[in-house]
């Protein structure tokens, strides 16, 4: 449950460039379903506003996850991810993690110097700071789900090719590939609509059962939202669907209600 929690926040994005026009603004909310089977296990959600750092205005993303009904006596989660990111370059300047996921809690907020390629981690219930040494253009959690929508390559890519990122998450860097599987029309609650198909690479083990796990299905137009996601897990699986949006920049495709 909460992997599929924290994969949802993570999976919206694609790298920056300046010449292409930003797929989202100011405004953007989502709302995701989770669900096993026809069990309504949580939802997760993600806004965009503004905010200023050093007198500089910035992008303050929000993204929180939770469990709900039944599912939240068996595993209760309340999770919390911010990120405030550069308007131009997409580049993070500070993200903050408060999570409590069947008990396990933590509660960090890290600071970026993008200029000597080091965050600096404050963990508030260890009572504890480090600095610790970043790669170039290295995003946190939350700010990859941007980064990645504005992918110059995306509408490119073919069958088989994969993008790879620099995620910071857990005092370190992760490879965040995502493989490109084809386009697809799905039915959804908002009508059909044309996708992006995506497999990202997961770690197999006692949650899911092969690396290509997780399927993703992206809009097949300006604004790259993730609609659907489904993860196989070692025992039956997940679903998450969008089930509210507003402040899309670009309005949504929709080939028939």
């Amino acid at each position: 449950m909460k992997k599929l929690i924290l994969t949802i926040l993570v999976l919206t994005c694609f790298a920056f460039d300046s010449q292409k026009e930003d797929a989202f603004d100011t405004g953007e909310y989502f709302k995701f379903r989770i669900h096993y089977g026809i069990v309504n296990a949580g939802y997760a959600t993600l806004e965009l506003k503004d905010a200023t750092i050093s007198n500089k205005k910035v992008f303050h993303a929000v993204g929180k996850g939770y469990t709900t009904g039944m599912s939240k006596f068996f595993f209760k989660v309340e999770d919390l991810y911010e990120s405030y990111f550069d308007k131009e370059s997409g580049k993070p300047y500070r993200y903050v993690r408060k999570i409590d996921e069947g008990g396990y809690t933590k509660n960090q907020e890290g600071f970026f110097n993008q200029n000597e390629n080091r965050v600096l981690v404050k963990d508030y219930k260890r009572k504890s700071e480090k600095t610790i040494v970043i790669t170039d253009n290295v995003q946190d959690i939350v700010s990859s789900f941007y980064f990645l929508r504005n992918h110059p390559n995306i509408d490119k890519l073919k069958s088989g090719e994969a993008i790879t990122i620099d995620m910071f998450f857990d005092d370190e860097i992760t490879k965040f590939k995502l493989k490109f599987v084809g386009r697809q029309d799905i039915t959804t609650k908002f009508g059909t609509v044309s996708t992006m198909v995506f497999k990202p690479l997961v770690q197999t083990g006692r949650v899911f059962k092969e690396k290509e796990s997780l399927t993703l299905w992206i809009t097949d137009d300006d604004n790259k939202v993730p609609i659907r996601i489904k993860a196989d897990l070692a025992v039956g699986s997940l679903k998450a669907d969008l089930d509210e949006y507003k402040g899309l920049k670009s309005p949504l495709k929709v080939k028939k209600k």
